[in-house]
C-alpha cells in the first residue's frame, strides 16, 4: 500500500482501510496477491504480449559494425593460403568425422608450409633449449646435454627475473640480437652486422608488415607504391591492401624458370609512376610460391636498379636454408650489397627477414623471426622502435627458438653430431621430394612444372579447357579455383589456386607444398594425375 488514494487494490474500501491504519500508526495488511503471482508466474494478456514484442523490436537496434561501416581496407584484404578452399576442406573434415561417405578417407592439406603438421619431427636441440628455458628446474636434470643448458642459461640471464614469461625489450632480448648479428657475419663471410640493426619479430610476417607500415605515406598520385613479384606470397598483397598502399606488380619469367628480369622491373616502375610513387621493391628469395633461387648476377642487377631508382629494398629470405638444385646457391642481399662497394652499401636502404618457421626447423607455431635493417635514417630508427614498442615485444619463447637457429651446436659440442644428422636428413628429404614432384607433374598431360630449385612448394601450370572455364564463370569462380575445388571434393587434396598468388592473364596454376612424407606425397601426386586426366576428358 502507498497511502490514501493510491492503493493498488483499486477498491475504495481498501483505500479507506489503509488510510485508517496509517492514522492509527499501524502497518496496513497487504492485499492477497493472485495465485499466479504468488507462484512466480505472470499471465500475459494478448495486448500485453503485443506491447512487449514492440518494445523488443525497439530494443534490437541496428549493429554499429556492419560490412558497410567496417574499415574498407580490412574488407579488401585477401589471404588465399587460408581462403575459401581451406574453409571448404574444414567442412569436409567435419563430414568425414560424422561418417559421411566420400571417395577418400582423409583431407590432405597441401595448402600451407606447416612442416610439423605434415609429420616432420622437431629438431631435438632446439626443443631441448626451449624446454629448459620454459621450465628452468630441468637445468638440474642429467637428461639434457650441457651445451643446451649453457644456451638456456644465457637466454634466461637476458630475461627479466630470469623468466621466459617476462616482457623483453621491444627490439628483442639483447644477447639473442648479438647471436643473430654473429650468425649473419658467419653466413656472409665476415660482412659486419650490428646488433643494434637487428629487430626480433613475431615471425618474418610481423617484420615485413611493420616496415611497410612505416614506409607508406602520401595521397593520390603521391601514394606509396610497393613493387611485388607476381606470383607473390599473399602476405604482401594483404598488407598493401590493409595499409591502403598501391600494389605495383612485376612478373617473374615462367618460361625462364621464374627468373627476375630487371627490364620487367623497369617496365613496371615506369608504368606505376603515372598513378603512384613507387618507393619499395620486395624480393622473395628463394621464391614463394615459385621456388626459384636467384643467382648472384640477378641480385647485383636488382641492387643496382634499387640504387638507381632510389627504392627501399625488402629481401624476404626465410627459405635461405632450402636450396636443392645443383648449381644453385643462396646469396643474401646484404652480402652482395657490401661486395658491390661503398657507393651501394652505404646508401641502399635494405630490410632483410628470416624466420624459425621454414628452413630445416619448421617451427611455425613459435612465431620466431628477425629483421636486419641497414642504412636507416637515425630519426626513422627511433620511429621504428616506437612503432615496435606499441606491441610491447615478440613472443619470448619464439625469440629463444630463433636463437637456436642462429646459434646451433658447433663441431666439438656434445649435441653437434645429432643436430647435423637431423638437419641434413630434413633438407636431403626435401630435395628428394622436390625432384620427385617436378618429375611426376611433368609426366602428366596438361601440367608443366618448373624445377623446384628451393623453398618448399610446387607451382605447376595447368591447362584448363574452355568448357571448364565457362562452367567456372557460371559458378562465379576463377577457373583455377573451380579446378582446385573439384580436386578437393573428388580426392580430398587441398591446394591453393594460382589466382590467389597472381599470375599472367590466361595462365592457370596451383600451389602445393612438398612437405608430406614421401609415401603420402607419391599417393597425392598420383591422385592429382588421375584427377587431371579425368578433368581433361570431362571438359575437352
Amino acid at each position: 500500500c502507498q497511502g490514501p488514494g493510491v492503493c493498488r487494490s483499486g477498491r475504495k474500501e481498501m483505500a479507506l482501510r489503509c488510510a485508517a491504519s496509517l492514522a492509527a500508526g499501524r502497518q496496513p495488511r497487504r492485499p492477497r496477491l493472485p495465485r499466479s503471482a504468488r507462484e512466480g508466474t505472470v499471465r500475459w494478456s494478448s495486448a500485453a504480449k503485443a506491447s512487449a514484442v514492440k518494445i523488443n523490436e525497439k530494443a534490437s537496434r541496428e549493429k554499429i559494425l556492419t560490412l558497410e561501416s567496417m574499415n574498407p581496407q580490412v574488407k579488401a584484404v585477401e589471404y588465399a593460403v587460408r581462403g575459401p578452399i581451406v574453409l571448404k576442406a574444414g567442412e569436409i573434415e567435419k563430414e568425414l568425422r560424422k561418417g559421411i561417405k566420400k571417395p577418400f578417407t582423409e583431407v590432405i592439406k597441401a595448402n600451407i608450409g606447416d612442416a610439423h603438421a605434415m609429420g616432420q619431427r622437431p629438431i631435438t636441440f632446439l626443443r631441448q633449449v626451449v624446454a629448459l628455458c620454459t621450465y628452468p628446474n630441468l637445468l638440474d636434470s642429467p637428461s639434457f646435454p650441457e651445451d643446451a643448458k649453457e644456451r638456456a642459461r644465457r637466454i634466461l640471464q637476458g630475461c627479466g627475473g630470469n623468466s621466459l614469461g617476462s616482457y623483453s625489450a621491444s627490439q628483442g632480448i639483447n644477447c639473442i640480437r648479438e647471436d643473430v648479428a654473429s650468425y649473419i657475419e658467419r653466413r656472409d663471410g665476415g660482412v659486419p652486422a650490428d646488433p643494434d640493426n637487428i629487430y626480433l619479430t613475431t615471425g618474418a610476417s610481423d617484420g615485413i608488415a611493420t616496415i611497410l607500415k612505416i614506409l607508406v605515406s602520401g595521397g593520390g598520385k603521391s601514394r606509396t607504391g610497393v613493387m611485388i613479384p607476381i606470383p607473390q606470397y599473399p602476405l604482401y598483397s594483404a598488407a598493401i591492401s590493409e595499409l591502403d598502399a598501391i600494389q605495383v606488380n612485376y612478373y617473374l619469367d615462367e618460361e625462364n624458370c621464374w627468373a627476375l628480369d630487371v627490364n620487367e622491373l623497369r617496365r613496371s616502375l615506369n608504368e606505376a609512376k603515372a598513378y603512384c610513387n613507387p618507393k619499395v621493391l620486395c624480393i622473395i628469395n628463394p621464391g614463394n610460391p615459385t621456388g626459384q633461387v636467384q643467382n648472384r648476377k640477378c641480385i647485383e642487377d636488382v641492387i643496382h636498379f634499387a640504387w638507381e631508382e632510389k627504392l627501399f629494398l625488402l629481401a624476404d629470405e626465410v627459405y635461405q636454408d632450402n636450396v636443392y638444385s645443383e648449381g644453385c646457391q643462396f646469396h643474401s642481399f646484404k652480402k652482395i650489397l657490401y661486395e658491390m662497394g661503398p657507393e651501394y652499401c652505404n646508401n641502399v636502404e635494405l630490410a632483410s627477414f628470416h624466420s624459425t618457421s621454414k628452413g630445416y626447423m619448421g617451427e611455425c607455431g613459435y612465431r620466431g623471426g628477425y629483421m636486419e635493417v641497414i642504412n636507416l635514417h637515425p630519426e626513422i630508427k627511433g620511429q621504428l622502435v616506437k612503432l615496435l614498442s606499441v606491441r610491447l615485444c615478440p613472443p619470448v619463447s619464439g625469440q629463444a627458438a630463433m636463437d637456436i637457429v642462429v646459434n646451433p651446436p658447433i663441431p666439438g659440442e656434445e649435441s653437434y653430431s645429432q643436430f647435423i644428422k637431423e638437419k641434413e636428413s630434413v633438407l636431403n628429404n626435401l630435395a628428394k621430394k622436390a625432384k620427385l614432384t617436378e618429375d611426376m607433374f611433368n609426366k602428366v598431360p596438361g601440367i608443366h612444372c618448373n624445377p623446384l630449385q628451393g623453398a618448399m612448394y610446387a607451382f605447376p601450370r595447368i591447362f584448363i579447357p574452355s568448357k571448364a572455364i565457362e562452367e567456372a564463370k557460371a559458378h562465379k569462380m576463377a577457373p583455377d579455383m573451380f579446378y582446385c575445388m573439384k580436386l578437393l571434393e573428388e580426392t580430398g587434396i587441398c591446394v591453393v589456386p594460382g589466382s590467389g598468388f597472381g599470375q599472367r592473364e590466361g595462365t592457370y596454376h596451383f600451389r602445393m607444398t612438398i612437405l608430406p612424407p614421401v609415401e603420402k606425397l607419391k599417393i597425392l601426386l598420383e591422385k592429382v594425375k588421375d584427377f587431371h586426366i579425368k578433368f581433361l576428358e570431362k571438359y575437352a
